[in-house]
């Protein structure tokens, strides 16, 4: 019986506080003006003006689409709008999913490695991707042949431009010695 009151009593306390908590209110501005002639009070009553960003609605699940809206208010003038945004990598994997149900491996697998990091991870696998048609060690030829056809071309531009910077041994051996002249020459 008092472990029924206590919670009859927990539940008023707790519906009285949201009764509390959920008043609002309308906002009002008073503005009062006071001249040597005439006095009075003017209020006036005015309601922030909002801009609603409008919703983007994509209903079927099946698109590569994102829908993204913005809206932006000030006192005068308020301003919305709204646009979708194309997912390429969702494209790409939807192309080669579907290219796969029909059997089309190789053109599959193609189009997966057209993303950077497909690419890479294929070559690390020791399984280089296709190159137009070709496959195996054909394509690894041609991909040697053909570097700026990668997907990841500047990578690993980079990565063969740092190798190709070191000096060989007859390079250092000459400046080496000269940089001993140099010395010899200075003091």
């Amino acid at each position: 019986m008092i472990g029924k009151l206590w919670a009859i009593l927990i539940v008023v306390i707790v519906l009285g506080m949201l009764v509390l908590c959920s008043r609002s209110e309308a906002q009002t501005n008073t503005v009062t003006s006071t001249s040597s002639t005439v006095s009075g009070t003017t209020t006036v009553d005015r309601t922030p003006s909002t801009a609603s960003a409008p919703g983007i609605m994509i209903n079927n699940q099946d698109v590569c689409r994102t829908g993204t809206s913005i809206a932006i208010q000030s006192q005068i003038l308020g301003l919305a709008s709204g646009t979708t945004v194309r997912d390429m990598n969702c494209e790409r994997l939807k192309l080669s999913r579907q290219l796969f149900r029909f059997g089309m491996k190789v053109a599959a697998v193609a189009l997966l490695c057209q993303d950077e990091r497909v690419f890479m991870a294929m070559t690390q696998a020791g399984t280089i991707c296709p190159y137009e048609g070709k496959i195996g060690l054909d394509a690894e030829k041609l991909w040697k042949e053909n570097p700026e056809k990668r997907p990841d071309y500047e990578r690993w531009a980079k990565e063969n431009k740092i190798e190709e910077e070191f000096l060989s041994d007859e390079d250092s051996a000459i400046l080496g010695i000269s940089g001993f002249i140099l010395l010899l020459l200075l003091l």
